[in-house]
């Protein structure tokens, strides 16, 4: 199991803006982290709506981290581009279970748990201790 493509460029384009610290311009931004202008700028999108990023325009305009990179977490990013991680669709609850309300999965309780621990983790994992990792 994999998380999405889109989910791990967003990771290394916030990696990105974390690691330079001052605005960058969105080439800039893809060309280092190897993807498209195209994705990059629709992943951007998503980062400044979630509060993840700050956009400028003009001509010193670019992007930024709109907080510190110790207040974000793969969480946040994840869930920028991606919406909320459910291991299985019925833990979703606007996905009900297409066995009946009255039925419980016998899986579902494991499969709760795994996205439980998924999710702490995923909160845990913020991009000044990534950054910290590397000096």
């Amino acid at each position: 199991m994999q998380i999405t493509q889109e989910s791990d460029y967003a990771i290394r384009i916030v990696y990105c803006l974390a690691k330079s610290r001052v605005r960058r311009d969105a080439r800039s931004i893809s060309e280092e982290m190897g993807v498209t202008l195209r994705f990059s700028l629709k992943i951007l999108g998503k980062l400044v709506g979630a509060g993840i990023v700050s956009s400028y325009k003009g001509n010193k305009g670019g992007y930024e981290l709109a907080k510190e990179p110790s207040q974000i977490t793969f969480k946040d990013v994840i869930e920028a581009v991606e919406g909320s991680y459910y291991m299985i669709r019925c833990l979703n609850e606007e996905t009900p279970c297409n066995r009946g309300a009255s039925q419980t999965c016998s899986f579902r309780k494991v499969f709760c748990e795994i996205t439980d621990e998924v999710n702490r983790r995923l909160e845990a994992a913020n991009f000044e201790t990534l950054l910290q990792q590397e000096e």
